[in-house]
């Protein structure tokens, strides 16, 4: 297309809009920093790519990460693969997350984190004294059970409250996260959780999507039935949320009805399952702290689609993604009073994603259920309710919409 034949774009922020933004103050910070101001975003970007070293420094500079030792040096050497980031340093992602970054001077324990709603659940909150408290029990309980550093902790939830705070808990005691969305079937899930030998598993027992309730509790059985180096099952009431934890008796070992099949396979025998109430009990009390770890140690594990044979194990790093998704806030101009938003599972990376919004100071939207169920305007609905300012959804919703 000729220049002269180009639309004019549809819009254009004022000059006011670009004054405010993060990203104009990161710009004339970072400009200050390297003794030269940026002419433009373009010359910003240059830099980024042409100096990595400096440019990824001033991240970790300008948003104050915290950190139990400092680094030697950015990179050891532009190889690939093999590059070895920020050596020598030790912090924790969780503890960059509910502490508040170093400059910031912490977090507000009445300011609301996480705002919630799903199909069996209405639209609720948790302030960041709530997520922390939570986050501390979680956490103490997973010690009681003996797991720590590197350890993985797996999860077959989907994107409620329980399931950020198990992955902060995890995160916390240096423990390695894992998570499968509920409507993924065993198969599925086995072939991904297997990979990586979790010694826990947290399951709900079911979903409501669309109106309609799955019950979970068979695939969970066979997902067992395959992981035999899961010591511990984790059982979160969510279909029936009603179902009281104390069902479960934490001293016991579920090896299946005296005389009968056991239900998880052979696989269980000697593995103890707990109900969520519970695990929160055995840590109840316990002061939130904080394992610290390289930079590089793993946080969580993705998994590519699996559409060429087994889904690919991804791992990433604290400091890796800790770093990545601040540098992601400044694209999102989150802040104090924001509220983020965006339409995903927890098979999905979008919703690692959504969790990295936490480290803003802006409160997160999490939505359990059908974008379709009652109707087209659920989502919509809950944009004006939960008041968000920065909604992500698919081009099909909207064209549906349309």
């Amino acid at each position: 297309m000729a220049a002269t034949d180009q639309q004019a774009p549809l819009w254009e922020p004022s000059p006011e809009d670009v004054e405010r933004v993060e990203m104009t103050r990161y710009m004339r910070w970072a400009g200050e920093r390297r003794g030269r101001p940026f002419a433009d975003y373009d010359e910003l970007w240059r830099w980024s790519v042409d100096d990595v070293e400096d440019f990824w420094a001033s991240i970790w500079e300008f948003f104050g990460l915290r950190s139990s030792r400092p680094y030697e040096r950015v990179l050891d050497s532009r190889r690939m693969p093999g590059a070895r980031w920020f050596e020598g340093a030790e912090l924790n992602y969780a503890e960059n997350m509910l502490m508040g970054l170093a400059q910031s001077g912490g977090r507000d324990p009445g300011a609301v984190a996480v705002l919630h709603a799903s199909e069996l659940r209405p639209l609720a909150q948790l302030t960041w004294g709530d997520l922390s408290a939570q986050v501390a029990a979680v956490a103490g309980g997973l010690r009681a059970l003996g797991v720590g550093r590197g350890d993985r902790v797996v999860a077959y939830m989907p994107n409620i409250p329980e399931t950020l705070v198990a992955f902060l808990a995890v995160a916390s005691i240096g423990a390695t996260w894992s998570s499968a969305a509920p409507e993924f079937g065993a198969r599925s899930v086995i072939d991904r959780f297997a990979q990586i030998e979790p010694k826990v598993l947290l399951a709900i027992d079911g979903y409501r999507h669309g109106g309609k309730d799955f019950d979970r509790s068979d695939v969970v059985a066979s997902i067992l039935a395959e992981l035999p180096t899961a010591e511990y099952v984790i059982d979160v009431p969510y279909l029936h949320e009603a179902a009281d934890s104390n069902d479960y008796d934490a001293e016991r070992a579920d090896v299946g009805a005296p005389g009968g099949e056991d239900p998880d396979g052979p696989a269980s025998k000697g593995r103890r399952r707990l109900g969520w109430g519970q695990l929160m009990r055995l840590g109840s009390d316990t002061e939130l702290r904080f394992e610290q770890v390289p930079f590089d140690h793993p946080l969580w594990v993705l998994y590519s689609s699996g559409t060429t044979g087994l889904p690919k194990a991804i791992v990433q790093g604290h400091g890796g993604i800790l770093i990545e998704q601040l540098k992601k806030s400044l694209h999102l101009d989150l802040r104090a009073g924001d509220r983020l938003f965006w339409f995903t599972t927890t098979g999905w990376m979008m919703w690692n994603f959504i969790v990295g919004g936490l480290l803003s100071d802006a409160a997160i939207v999490l939505y359990d259920g059908s974008p379709g169920h009652p109707d087209l305007g659920v989502l919509w609905k809950l944009a004006e309710q939960a008041e968000i300012t920065c909604m992500g959804v698919s081009a099909g919703l909207l064209a549906s919409c349309e």
